[in-house]
């Protein structure tokens, strides 16, 4: 059984919505059942009443190095906390079938560690005046990595961009989804194919 930390921003944690979440979140974490694993619920209602989908539940499971982190919004609670467990639930197989198969056939491990302190950071919510500040510094230990190996992390971490270290190069590169589709990928100059 899969230890699940709910806590509350601006609502109150109602023994109703406990157990919802105890049996959602439960139920989806159960498709992959795997040690170590744990995870943290965050509900959240925005303070802003023109938003109609104001209830926001966020989910991050830390499951081995690996982190996977959903985020859906409703104007119900309880929708919220449904559709989150669906999409964990669906996190969870991309992680399986991506991750832990293709372990299964390599030799070496790899992929970035974050402890529950950097996730903690990672769902602060900045105050609405900030947007022009530097509100965060944030520090990681990078792997090296391949392609693929980044794409999936930012998949897992629900994240736009990854930055990792090329295990072909040694380099630092910064891969990212596009708006139109697929992804790109950003390397420094040295990196640059010879054209002749």
């Amino acid at each position: 059984m899969v230890d699940i930390k709910i806590s509350g921003r601006k609502v109150s944690i109602s023994e109703a919505l406990r157990a919802h979440v105890d049996q959602k979140i439960g139920d989806a974490l159960k498709v992959f059942d795997i040690t170590p694993m744990s995870c943290d619920v965050v509900l959240r209602v925005d303070k802003n009443p023109s938003n109609p989908d104001r209830k926001t539940t966020e989910v991050t499971v830390f499951v081995r190095n690996n982190v996977v982190r959903v985020t859906a919004s409703s104007d119900d609670m309880y929708a919220a906390i449904d559709e989150a467990a669906d999409k964990v639930s669906r996190q969870l197989r991309k992680y399986k079938t991506k991750v832990v198969e293709r372990r299964h056939h390599m030799k070496s491990e790899r992929g970035i560690a974050l402890t529950q302190e950097d996730l903690a950071n990672l769902i602060e919510i900045p105050a609405e005046d900030l947007d022009d500040q530097l509100v965060r510094e944030k520090y990681v230990d990078l792997e090296p990595m391949t392609e693929e190996e980044a794409l999936v992390q930012t998949d897992l971490l629900g994240h736009d961009f990854y930055v990792f270290v090329n295990s072909s190069t040694g380099l630092t590169n910064v891969i990212y989804h596009r708006k139109n589709g697929g992804y790109g990928i950003i390397k420094p100059k040295i990196e640059e194919p010879d054209v002749q």
